[in-house]
């Protein structure tokens, strides 16, 4: 019998809001030429012997659907266990900030009622990492808490992300945003699957809240533990942050960290020629993605498939999505540029590292 099932919510939206998430969920944005974030944490559970994973999906759920869709490119195709798409309450993508919806965990117990695991796991999509569960499951059942979080000391501000107070490894409170040197909650946890089921019952009435909204006041009484982790770990919840995670997978010693070889993150599978570099192409350190077609200049940037870099043309510092046309002599700098569109000739685009100039989905310019 497996330790535990998985649970991802997607049923929530970031504190500022880019137009990268005006078109699809927050853990739907593409990342890294070829990954939705929602890869991370799934294959994070599958890569742990997780064969039971329930998705809540927010309101806006074709994307998250399309790229999952059976679960096949995790295994979670299979008669027993496998991936679960469950609907998500509308109201939770109108509350900014807080992942753990009480409404969708009620909506969804019979999830958790035909299981027999003796733990779940639950997590968001907005931290990437690439961790081993089966370290936090067996802290966990070591320490009989009733919940334990996996946190990590932030050696940075972090608006979007939880920080949390300990006392003798006990959590005591919670705060919105964190600082240099605080403990911030990596917005993933494990909980006795019988605890969630008594707490989502205790906490019914006050559905509208966040699970950790709920249960803050009561803290004292419960058994809630911090479980400190030092590893990469990069938080996604804006234009600028995206932008600067995006650059940091330039860096061989980052993407080993992400992406080592004996834990894969698995994602959809796509059938494209490989990129063509045509007389005039000047690449240096980007990523440049299948179906590619470059002519112009492009320098520490990310290009997914399917992008056409025409004669003349220089990209620096950016990322293009899918399927965009840069014309003969644009000039992009410090920009994200969504998918389908096309950048006319002698266009220029310039951001700061700071103030990254984000083009959304569609449309020509």
């Amino acid at each position: 019998m497996e330790t535990a099932v998985g649970l991802i919510t997607t049923n929530y939206s970031v504190k500022h809001p880019s137009v990268l998430t005006k078109p699809r969920p927050a853990a739907a944005v593409p990342f890294l030429g070829r990954y939705r974030l929602v890869d991370f944490p799934l294959s994070n559970m599958v890569n742990s012997g997780i064969e039971t994973v329930g998705v809540i999906m927010p309101y806006n759920y074709r994307s998250v659907v399309d790229h999952l869709y059976t679960g096949k490119e995790w295994g979670l195709d299979r008669k027993k266990g496998g991936l679960f798409l469950m609907p998500g309450s509308a109201f939770g993508t109108s509350r900014k900030g807080p992942r753990f919806l009480l409404r969708d965990l009620i909506a969804n117990r019979v999830f958790l009622d035909r299981d027999k695991a003796s733990n779940v796991v639950v997590s968001a999509a907005n931290i990437i990492y690439n961790y081993d569960y089966r370290e936090l499951i067996r802290a966990h059942n070591e320490s009989g808490a009733d919940i334990t979080l996996l946190t990590k000391t932030y050696s940075c501000e972090a608006e979007d992300v939880s920080s949390v107070y300990t006392e003798d490894g006990h959590v005591r409170g919670f705060t919105y945003g964190t600082r240099y040197g605080d403990e911030g909650f990596l917005d993933c946890f494990v909980v006795k699957r019988e605890k969630l089921i008594e707490l989502i019952e205790r906490y019914a009435n006050v559905d509208y809240l966040d699970l950790f909204e709920a249960i803050e006041p009561d803290l004292p009484q419960l058994d809630v533990r911090a479980h400190r982790v030092d590893m990469y770990t990069g938080s996604i919840f804006d234009a600028r942050m995206y932008a600067k995670r995006s650059h940091e997978m330039l860096d061989s010693n980052v993407t080993a960290k992400l992406f080592p070889p004996d834990r894969p993150i698995m994602t959809k599978t796509h059938d494209n020629p490989p990129a063509k570099y045509e007389s005039g192409a000047r690449v240096t350190n980007s990523i440049v993605s299948g179906g590619c077609r470059i002519q112009g200049t492009v320098a520490d940037s990310i290009l997914s498939r399917h992008v056409v870099i025409e004669p003349g043309a220089s990209v620096r510092d950016c990322v293009i999505m899918n399927d965009c046309v840069i014309k003969r002599g644009a000039r992009l700098e410090h920009a994200i540029i969504d998918r389908g569109n096309v950048i006319t000739a002698g266009t220029e685009l310039r951001g700061t590292p700071e103030a990254v100039l984000v083009k959304e989905k569609g449309g020509e310019r």
